[in-house]
């Protein structure tokens, strides 16, 4: 069996870099232990722990559109909705190492999974 560990998305409105751009398609990849611990020793996180966040977003987005250089000033520039879904779609991956939500039809029970990769999707 083969661990996948990056997982595509796309953002409910997409990052518009400072040429009018937009970017909505992006790759992340499953966190490690650095990628949660180091954002607690820079001095952003520690006047601001909501910054926390910020950092770790940029270090795991891999590709973001065009975007190759995903860092905190990228992830600051983000519309609210996006930050949002990009913190559900970081904590559903590294939960369970797949980017799907069980799901159960309420007409028939069936049971499911919904893939989350396209949810930002409009």
């Amino acid at each position: 069996m083969i661990l996948q560990t990056e997982f595509e998305f796309t953002l409910p409105k997409g990052f518009v870099d400072k040429d009018g751009n937009l970017h909505r398609e992006g790759m992340m990849r499953l966190a490690n232990a650095k990628d949660e611990i180091l954002p607690l020793q820079d001095p952003r996180v520690q006047r601001n722990e909501a910054y926390h966040i910020v950092i770790l977003l940029s270090r795991v987005i891999t590709r973001l559109g065009e975007v190759r250089d995903v860092n905190p000033g990228v992830v600051e520039n983000m519309f609210a909705a996006d930050l949002s879904y990009l913190q559900g779609f970081y904590n559903q991956i590294n939960a369970n190492g797949k980017a799907a939500h069980p799901a159960v039809c309420p007409a028939c029970s069936a049971r499911f999974e919904v893939e989350l990769n396209g949810a930002g999707e409009s």
